[in-house]
């Protein structure tokens, strides 16, 4: 077993001449050199993506690889192309390859623990983004970084309560039902089970509000513009959608419009993500009130992939930073999103 480092490294330097080769630059736009090649390979993070189905995933995936150029790390990067099945064959080549780290985004919570044992077995650390996923064995990886979804859906709700003027402890009999419709993110997804959970933990205690129709439009704004045009079919009183993403989000306001609703003024639409383009619609009072979920956090990501590499310990559960967006905010000072 004494050869085995030296086993490693050969088998990282044939992997990077692979990458450098199949792949050439990491990022778009990037000037670093092709086909050279460090005498010993450095940090090798292999890092699997469910996709890039929307403006927010890929500024997701461009701060990853962005942060790991800067920060010296190797990149081993795969899309899952929106499929379990792909994200568990990637993390498997991942640990062929001996990787030094593991970090992915699960696109649905569940069906992890054999692959995950696999990487501990390996001993290569794993550490989770953007999304959580549900395990009996916490031991599996190494921490959590991403969005609060649970916060997202309350600050949903709390705008509501707001933008509707109840105040705490009124019963609801003096107001006519709140109905709203909400559309959700890709079903067993945390982040789609995390907003709905938390719009529902504020809005509980306030009977005004009905959720008349909860459906998943899976993140995609296709399915956002199809899935509410056959809603505004069923239903002639809704007062608020709640849509766990911005793509959703202007696939809703391209079928209200289509039937003559004005977004945002008929009907007031509360989104997640902040995308430049919602944040644009909030301008035009075409969308009511903005939750920030922040993709930017490749910076954070190498910060904690350099700490596992080093053995250090990491916080099982770290929430990137966000804001909220109000239609009465002045917007003129807001610096473009980059996504």
């Amino acid at each position: 077993m004494k050869n085995l480092p030296k086993l490693k490294n050969t088998i990282r330097l044939l992997l990077l001449i692979f990458l450098t080769l199949s792949f050439g630059n990491s990022c778009k736009g990037s000037k670093e050199k092709k086909n050279t090649l460090p005498e010993q390979a450095g940090i090798i993070l292999g890092f699997s993506q469910i996709g890039e189905e929307s403006a927010w995933r890929k500024c997701n995936t461009r701060s990853v690889k962005e942060a790991a150029l800067e920060s010296g790390v190797q990149l081993v990067f795969a899309n899952a192309e929106q499929k379990q099945e792909n994200q568990i064959k990637a993390i498997r080549s991942f640990i062929a390859y001996l990787v030094d780290v593991i970090a992915f985004v699960p696109i649905v919570a569940d069906g992890w623990d054999n692959v995950l044992r696999e990487a501990k077995d390996a001993g290569i650390p794993v550490l989770i983004t953007d999304r959580k996923i549900n395990t009996a064995d916490n031991s599996l990886y190494a921490g959590f970084i991403g969005t609060d979804s649970l916060e997202e859906g309350r600050n949903a709700a709390l705008f509501l309560i707001k933008k509707f003027g109840i105040k705490p402890g009124e019963s609801g009999k003096e107001f006519k039902p709140i109905n709203i419709v909400e559309l959700s993110g890709t079903e067993g997804s945390s982040v789609a089970t995390g907003r709905a959970a938390g719009f529902r933990e504020v809005l509980d205690e306030y009977p005004q509000f009905n959720i008349i129709h909860s459906e998943s439009g899976d993140f995609l704004r296709s399915k956002g513009y199809e899935l509410m045009h056959s809603i505004l079919g069923k239903y002639k009183n809704i007062d608020v959608v709640f849509s766990h993403n911005d793509g959703m989000t202007l696939g809703i306001i391209d079928a209200m419009t289509e039937k003559g609703i004005k977004p945002g003024k008929d009907i007031v639409i509360v989104t997640i993500d902040a995308e430049q383009a919602a944040i644009d619609a909030l301008r035009l009072g075409k969308v009511n009130f903005v939750i920030e979920c922040n993709p930017k956090m490749g910076p954070e990501i190498m910060d904690l992939v350099q700490r596992l590499v080093a053995g250090e310990r990491i916080p099982r559960l770290q929430h990137v930073d966000e804001q909220v967006f109000y239609e009465t905010d002045d917007l003129s000072i807001l610096e473009p999103r980059g996504y």
